[in-house]
């Protein structure tokens, strides 16, 4: 089969937004950016529903030769099998589903040796050989992981915030420019299916308030606990680190001071995989010529 019979559709999510493109051969001919699927905190149904509604019709204009989807919460076969009834029952194709993971490691490194890591919403990592991924370090989730992640950092500082360790002057300018109270903190976080989104997004604060000393510390420090208690248990001197998510962008310039003081050599720092992804399938389809 030559490439410019195969159409498929590759996806990318975070918890926070799922990233669409609809390749025909090597050509990508629609995009999209719809709400983050996570089957740890959605079901088939809610998952189906934001597939049907949000993404645009030219995704469901005829049948596709497969659906590649990379995603949050895909680790295990029971959560995969969640996103691949859900795909099957919008599209009627065959679908695989893979981790966030197999998307960072695919999009970021292709088929070269190295550290693929994600410092998004949440945090995770692995070393790859070039054809799969040979260890993983636990990622946690934002409870008991996540180092690195925008969930950690919102966690650490809406602590900071309550307990009013934070600089007084930050917690003020917090409390104006979002305009919630303490119940309001309270709530995003206890009573809500998707609390670590909510911690990642007031994470950014601290993005904008980087020349307090207070705030580049704490986000310095948590870069180093990624490093810490993730990267530096690879063999990671002989090969390229690269970094994929929100976090390791907008906080690009800390993550490189970290890394250089690891002696780690740091090869690429994007905000998503999707172009690593489209160019992995293209290659690989030009292998099936």
């Amino acid at each position: 089969m030559s490439a410019s019979q195969f159409a498929k559709v590759i996806a990318e999510s975070t918890s926070t937004h799922s990233e669409w493109s609809l390749i025909d051969g090597n050509n990508v001919v629609a995009h999209a950016i719809i709400s983050g699927i996570n089957p740890y905190f959605q079901t088939r149904r809610e998952i189906s529903h934001i597939i049907r509604l949000e993404l645009p019709r030219d995704f469901f204009k005829r049948r596709w030769d497969r659906i590649l989807f990379y995603g949050a919460g895909c680790s295990t076969a029971e959560r995969k099998k969640i996103v691949e009834l859900s795909l099957v029952a919008q599209f009627k194709t065959p679908v695989t589903v893979e981790s966030d993971l197999v998307g960072a490691a695919h999009g970021l490194l292709q088929h070269d040796a190295g550290l693929a890591c994600i410092l998004g919403t949440g945090s995770n990592s692995c070393f790859y050989d070039g054809e799969r991924i040979t260890k993983s370090v636990s990622p946690g989730g934002f409870i008991l992981g996540d180092e690195g992640s925008g969930s950690s950092m919102g966690r650490i500082f809406l602590s900071d915030v309550l307990k009013d360790l934070a600089p007084r002057d930050l917690i003020e300018e917090f409390y104006a420019v979002n305009k919630i109270t303490k119940a309001d903190i309270m709530d995003s976080v206890y009573n809500n299916p998707h609390a670590n989104n909510n911690l990642h997004n007031y994470s950014f604060f601290l993005a904008e308030h980087l020349d307090n000393e207070y705030a580049r510390n704490l986000v310095t420090n948590e870069i180093k606990r990624f490093f810490d208690r993730n990267l530096c248990q690879y063999e990671y001197k002989d090969y390229p680190v690269c970094f994929v998510g929100s976090v390791a962008t907008r906080y690009s310039e800390i993550l490189l001071q970290v890394a250089y003081s690891y002696n780690m050599n740091v090869k690429k720092i994007v905000s998503d995989s999707m172009p690593g992804l489209v160019a992995y399938h293209s290659i690989a389809l030009k292998g099936m010529q």
